[in-house]
């Protein structure tokens, strides 16, 4: 990378933020302005959990955001550690001797790039032990910082502005993302006047958007072990939200109407619950207890292609599974991006990103050109 590319380093103050779907609107974004870009993430922490239990090292960032933006083998820069219990146990019995520093360097290497979009860990002291801290990538790459703020009204603004006096004039500004439709005119009104007040650039304010906090059914087959009874060839549709069904058909009926696109959890003895579920706006029923639907509910919902699940635990600790997936999951679905080409990326101010950056679009001629 020459020396007058521009690193952005992207970062966050909690996990699960959604600098994945930032870092792709804003190369999409730069992309569209004619100015190339290259990606990286030195730091992998993503850790899935099998149904074992055991925990595996598994970042879809690392091939799937390339693959999206089509980025030629020189624009993708390397991995440097993935920073599972295994990593961190080695650390301490070595006294964090493991300095990357030097190895970040390697992001220097490559040639032909304007812009360097460089994902950082899940918080700004995540990769400490190993000197790939969000602070220690920003001094060692020379980077600009780019937060990505999960919206949360009661402590928000004090992480932002903590971030700002560790980062110092690092920081580039901030995304605000996930904002209810109840809070969007207390973030117009009072948060991003006040934030910019104090020298912070608003890049976007986001709103939620459930489709992104999804998860698709054969992730959560995965999850959870489940045996599929119908429809494996649907497994790629996305759950947005999850109901119960443990009540009277009647009121059961009324409940599952008022969700969208969601996953029911229900006992497989349970056939008035299942097909109440099957005539609403379901995209998985999942029965627990290993009691066998009948044949009926099974044609039913293959008729209405709705994959039916069948799990061994019960139906509070498959909740209970299933609620720490919602916006935990990595943004890993072909049929996500153009929702974050589309929209995420018209909220984005790139204009003032580009300026802050003093980024030029290339002339038509260098365009033309390249």
């Amino acid at each position: 990378m020459p020396k007058s590319a521009k690193y952005v380093l992207i970062g966050s103050t909690e996990a699960h933020s959604g600098k994945s779907a930032i870092t792709l609107a804003i190369a999409f974004q730069l992309m569209a302005q004619g100015i190339k870009v290259a990606y990286g993430k030195p730091l992998a922490t993503v850790e899935i959990p099998d149904h074992q239990g055991a925990s595996v090292c598994a970042d879809t960032d690392l091939n799937f955001i390339p693959e999206v933006l089509s980025l030629p083998a020189t624009a993708c820069l390397p991995t440097l550690l993935c920073l599972d219990e295994d990593v961190v146990t080695a650390q301490m019995h070595q006294n964090g001797a493991a300095d990357f520093t030097e190895a970040l360097h390697q992001y220097s290497a490559q040639a032909g790039e304007n812009v360097v979009l460089v994902e950082g860990p899940a918080t700004l002291e995540q990769g400490a032990l190993v000197k790939l801290a969000l602070p220690d990538m920003a001094k060692a790459l020379d980077a600009s910082v780019l937060l990505v703020m999960r919206f949360n009204p009661r402590q928000m603004v004090d992480e932002i502005l903590s971030a700002q006096q560790r980062l110092g004039s690092r920081l580039l500004g901030v995304v605000i993302n996930g904002i209810p439709e109840a809070d969007q005119v207390f973030v117009t009104e009072k948060v991003l006047p006040y934030l910019e007040g104090q020298g912070i650039a608003v890049l976007a304010t986001l709103p939620q958007m459930p489709y992104l906090q999804g998860v698709r059914v054969s992730e959560l087959v995965r999850r959870l072990d489940a045996e599929v009874l119908c429809c494996d060839n649907h497994l790629d549709l996305v759950v947005e939200s999850l109901k119960i069904g443990a009540m009277n058909v009647n009121s059961a009926l009324r409940f599952f109407r008022q969700g969208i696109h969601q996953a029911v959890v229900t006992g497989g003895d349970r056939r008035d619950l299942q097909i109440a579920a099957l005539e609403t706006s379901t995209h998985c029923l999942i029965l627990t207890g290993q009691i066998s639907p009948t044949e009926d509910v099974i044609t039913f919902a293959t008729d209405k292609e709705i994959p039916v699940l069948s799990v061994v635990t019960d139906t509070l600790t498959t909740v209970e599974r299933i609620d720490t997936l919602f916006g935990q999951v990595p943004l890993n679905n072909p049929d996500q991006v153009p929702l974050v080409q589309e929209v995420l990326a018209k909220h984005l101010d790139i204009s003032r990103l580009m300026a802050l950056l003093a980024i030029d679009p290339p002339t038509m001629a260098e365009t033309t050109a390249s």
